[in-house]
């Protein structure tokens, strides 16, 4: 018994348009999305064909398939200008890592909350882990208490995604910036328009797995 040869290749994503579409009747869709209602192919074509419009092929799994009538070649065009769009505005979060101690010294924590602020106005989220050694690790409240400072001292610039946890012998949190901060960075990097300050914050949800940039102890 000797197998066919397979053929592969590009499988084609765009909808069936006009004469491609192979179902007998379709349930038509006006160009304002108003309902025509089940109507035989043919008819379907010959109304596009008054207004000058295509036969698009919408929901081509339904039964009869939906098709609505467009004009195809400026609905291809406004999508591909929406798509580059939002690839454009785009931006990758960084997770940056910042590393204290519970009883780290008034000068190095206001110099590594000065590398929380600045991480914070980039855009990036920022990681914040206390490290306990030795005895430190039965007091615990120290890092909780070095945690909500912190986070009262930078709440203009950014919020607590995830709360404070024990993981080992570290203490971690979590804290993105406001939707107003992000977006202000996000328009010093591509030159956009600037957000309005007083749009409503992000929800806080929990943190995604992201890449780590370590700023060091």
């Amino acid at each position: 018994m000797c197998s066919l040869p397979t053929r592969g290749g590009p499988i084609s994503v765009e909808p069936r348009v006009n004469d491609q579409i192979r179902a007998r009747e379709v349930r038509l869709v006006g160009p304002e999305g108003e309902q025509v209602g089940i109507v035989p192919l043919e008819r379907a074509l010959q109304l596009a064909a008054d207004v000058d419009l295509d036969l698009v092929e919408v929901a081509p799994m339904a039964r009869p398939p939906v098709c609505k009538l467009m004009d195809f070649g400026k609905f291809k065009y406004e999508s591909a200008l929406k798509a580059r769009e939002a690839r454009r505005n785009q931006q990758q979060t960084v997770i940056k890592e910042m590393k204290l101690r519970p009883k780290i010294d008034a000068h190095d924590y206001e110099t590594k909350k000065g590398h929380v602020m600045r991480f914070l106005k980039g855009g990036d989220k920022v990681k914040v882990t206390i490290m306990f050694r030795g005895r430190e690790q039965s007091r615990p409240e120290l890092g909780y208490r070095l945690l909500r400072r912190l986070e009262t001292e930078i709440s203009d610039l950014g919020y607590v995604e995830a709360a404070p946890k024990q993981d080992g012998r570290n203490m971690i949190m979590v804290i993105a910036p406001h939707r107003a901060t992000k977006a202000a960075a996000t328009a010093a990097k591509t030159g956009a328009p600037r957000e309005r300050e007083d749009e409503a914050e992000e929800a806080p949800s929990a943190a995604p797995a992201e890449p780590v940039a370590n700023s060091g102890e």
